[in-house]
């Protein structure tokens, strides 16, 4: 317990939880170890074993992704004066989409994508939310690869503070121990845009692949050293910037980069940058691989349903705060989505392109049949926070719009024919809806 004040405010949290019936009296304890200023709810006492996070049934997943915050070490970034979101006048009734000849609705989607929660803010209003699964406003989920963007949003807070210099600087300007290896020569931009050529294999079904050995270090102690042996022993696959491939790995590095740079863990830097300052509601847990050192830069960002909102409201509006100052450098929202030309992101689906500064193109495929909306009424330049199994921030200027979902797909990365799709039609439905 940190203080008197701290402790008032976790108790009256537990009372209300415990009056609610969602929190047992064994949760005080454990939340009280957390340094959180109020308990999450719901708890759940038993928690899937983190080293088969991959190959978690649906049920793990829904209590292992809510519980994320107790499965591993974690820092707290604290919130500061709330700002309200508050209902719009115009709700969100209904939207529908088609595939392969069949409608589907709002309530059909929920079960198709295995939601658990989901929020749309529409001119920064709650146009329509959604928990299920038991979750609560309280609920902190993890984020899984949407940390990604909220990590590359840091990297442009602190180019504007000038805590780095250009996304032009190699990384070894800011990691002089990986000279000599398949990192030395890579650039800040081909990092955060994946294009470094470093070899890594991403898949999730592949119980010998880089990222499941990235989650084994992660189930056991000594993570930091771990995960930076991996990392640093990778071997080039491409020259630099020529190929586009997605890496979990890279964007631990380009994590590792920002916190030498700015002198704080992620979470420390995320609360004085943009938490506090923008006025989220509640705290979040990030998971750290050296608590009170290192947060993991790939993942582990654990927030409300609001609070992902409220982020996505941030990027909806460059980065400036409530007070009208703006903390991203000007251009940086449209440059994370001038997506990378680079080999293996353009296709004939994404003939644009499908990656930026860790943001998703996830429109409407260009060459998807039988689908409504059709791709020419897709959500165009939208940016996407995607994780695996589902989890989503969607940010689109133009209709100024932001969607979350959270969810917990039986595949952590299925086919983009099946709910990634889904997806981009539903919440171009939605934005139709709604105008």
């Amino acid at each position: 317990m940190k203080s008197k004040v701290f402790n008032r405010s976790l108790l009256a949290g537990v009372v209300i939880s415990l009056c609610s019936g969602l929190l047992t009296p064994a949760a005080l304890a454990a939340c009280a170890g957390t340094e959180l200023s109020a308990c999450p709810a719901p708890f759940n006492v038993q928690l899937p074993d983190t080293h088969k996070m991959l190959t978690w049934s649906q049920s793990d997943r829904v209590i292992g992704f809510r519980n994320d915050y107790r499965n591993y070490a974690g820092d707290v970034f604290h919130h500061g004066n709330a700002i309200p979101l508050v209902a719009s006048a115009k709700p969100l009734t209904d939207a529908s989409y088609r595939v392969n000849g069949k409608t589907y609705h709002l309530q059909d989607y929920l079960q198709r994508q295995n939601v658990s929660g989901m929020l749309v803010l529409k001119d920064g209003k709650i146009a329509w939310k959604y928990l299920g699964q038991g979750n609560t406003d309280t609920t902190l989920w993890t984020s899984r690869s949407v940390g990604k963007s909220v990590v590359a949003t840091l990297v442009g807070v602190a180019i504007k503070q000038g805590k780095i210099r250009s996304l032009d600087d190699l990384i070894t300007q800011y990691e002089p121990d990986l000279k000599g290896t398949a990192w030395d020569g890579v650039t800040l931009r081909q990092l955060i845009t994946h294009t470094s050529g470093v070899a890594w294999n991403e898949d999730y079904t592949n119980p010998k692949s880089d990222f499941a050995q990235l989650t084994e270090c992660e189930a056991r102690p000594g993570t930091y050293a771990c995960v930076r042996k991996l990392v640093a022993g990778l071997h080039r696959a491409h020259p630099a910037g020529q190929n586009w491939s997605y890496s979990s790995g890279g964007a631990w590095l380009l994590g590792d980069v920002l916190e030498r740079a700015t002198g704080m863990p992620l979470a420390a830097y995320l609360q004085q940058s943009i938490w506090q300052p923008y006025g989220m509601a509640s705290d979040g847990v990030w998971h750290a691989y050296a608590k009170g050192q290192h947060d993991v830069g790939a993942h582990g960002f654990n927030a409300t349903l609001e609070d992902w909102g409220r982020f996505g409201e941030f990027i909806l509006h460059n980065g400036t705060l409530p007070n009208g100052k703006q903390i991203l450098p000007a251009d940086w929202v449209a440059q994370s989505s001038n997506w990378t030309r680079a080999a293996g992101s353009v296709s004939a689906a994404h003939p644009n392109g499908i990656y930026g500064f860790q943001w998703w193109n996830n429109e409407v495929p260009a060459n998807a049949a039988n689908v409504e909306p059709a791709p020419q009424a897709s959500l165009k330049h939208s940016l996407w926070a995607l994780g695996i199994f589902g989890q989503m921030i969607m940010v689109n200027q133009a209709e100024n719009l932001v969607i979350v979902q959270w969810s917990t797909w039986p595949q952590a990365e299925p086919s983009f024919s099946a709910q990634p799709l889904e997806a981009s039609l539903m919440f171009s439905a939605i934005a139709k809806a709604l105008r």
